[in-house]
């Protein structure tokens, strides 16, 4: 049986042009380095590429992403995130 941890936060990203990025850290507590992780926003994405990693114990690193060939602002919304635990592997 899958193990879900998740987590959410409002988020107001900065003004983004094009090829730039902005991350974010979530606090979700028992997420370790290798857990699976989704993340979804409240609000229409506008073509941004939204990315989550678990990048140290209990924390979420998201990362919005603008390739749209033009600037962004996207209104405040819920950032979301779902970390699944990984299964260990048996030898």
């Amino acid at each position: 049986m899958s193990q879900y941890y998740n987590g959410s936060e409002v988020w107001d990203a900065a003004s983004m042009l094009d090829g730039n990025s902005e991350d974010e850290d979530i606090t979700v507590t028992g997420a370790s380095l290798g857990d699976f992780v989704q993340a979804s926003f409240s609000l229409d994405l506008a073509g941004l590429q939204l990315t989550a990693a678990v990048t140290a114990a209990d924390t979420v690193t998201t990362t919005l992403t603008n390739n749209t060939g033009g600037t962004i602002d996207l209104a405040s919304g819920t950032l979301y995130v779902r970390v699944t635990k990984r299964a260990a592997l048996s030898s």
